[in-house]
C-alpha cells in the first residue's frame, strides 16, 4: 500500500505541476495568438478607413457597402495636384506667398485623374480581400455600416464603422483559450468597451478613430 501511496502521490505532483506550467503558460500563448492577429487586423481596419474616406473625398457620404467600397477603388479614380516649381530665397525674402506665385506663373498647377487604387495600396494590392477578416480563411467578412449622426448641437456628420468580434477573431482557437477570450470580452464590456476591434463609430463622430487608438 504504501508503494502505491508513493505512486499516486508522485502522479498527483506531476499532475499538479502540468496544471501550474498551464495556468502560467496558456495566458502567454494567448497573447502571442492575440498581439498577431490584432496587429493584422488593426492594419486591414487601417485600409478600410482609408478606402472609406477617399469614398467620401469623391462621393461626399461614407458607404455601408464593400461591393461599393472595392468597386470604387478598383474602378474610379481620384483627382491629384501635381505642382511645378517653387519659392526663391529671393521670392520668401520679399514676402511673395505660393497662391501669388501660382498667379504670376512662378509656380504652375495642375489636377490630375489617378486610378484610386494605384493611388491608395499600389496596383498589386489584393483590393478583393479588403472585405474578409484575416486568419478565417474567408469565412467571415468585417461587418460595416455608414450613416449620419447628429450632434448635440443639431450638426450632421457622415460616419461609417467596420468591425469584428472577438468571438470570430479567435474562433478557431475558442476551445484551446476560452477562459482568456471570456476573460477579455468581460473586461471590455464592464469598461463599455466594444469586445473587438472596431473603426469609426455610427453611435458617435469620433472622427474615424480606432478602438486600438
Amino acid at each position: 500500500m504504501k508503494k502505491v501511496f508513493q505512486i499516486l502521490l508522485a502522479i498527483a505532483i506531476v499532475a499538479l505541476a502540468y496544471l501550474s506550467y498551464q495556468s502560467i503558460m496558456t495566458p502567454i500563448e494567448f497573447g502571442k495568438i492575440q498581439k498577431q492577429r490584432y496587429d493584422r487586423i488593426i492594419d486591414q481596419l487601417k485600409d478600410i478607413r482609408k478606402a472609406q474616406v477617399a469614398y467620401k473625398d469623391v462621393n461626399g457620404k461614407y458607404t455601408g457597402s464593400f461591393d461599393t467600397l472595392i468597386s470604387f477603388i478598383k474602378t474610379d479614380s481620384m483627382p491629384l495636384v501635381k505642382s511645378e516649381g517653387t519659392l526663391t530665397d529671393e521670392q520668401y525674402e520679399a514676402g511673395m506667398t505660393e497662391k501669388e506665385a501660382v498667379k504670376k506663373g512662378f509656380i504652375i498647377r495642375d489636377t490630375i485623374m489617378i486610378a484610386a487604387l494605384d493611388t491608395l495600396f499600389g496596383k498589386e494590392y489584393p483590393i478583393e480581400n479588403l472585405r474578409y477578416v484575416p486568419f478565417t480563411k474567408g469565412k467571415h467578412q468585417f461587418k460595416m455600416g455608414a450613416g449620419v449622426f447628429i450632434t448635440g448641437s443639431q450638426v450632421k456628420v457622415q460616419v461609417f464603422e467596420a468591425k469584428v468580434s472577438n468571438m470570430i477573431i479567435f474562433e478557431d482557437v475558442y476551445e484551446e483559450f476560452n477562459e482568456e477570450i471570456k476573460e477579455e470580452n468581460g473586461n471590455r464590456i464592464r469598461l463599455n468597451k466594444y469586445p473587438g476591434l472596431k473603426v469609426g463609430s455610427l453611435e458617435e463622430a469620433n472622427n474615424n478613430a480606432g478602438n486600438w487608438e
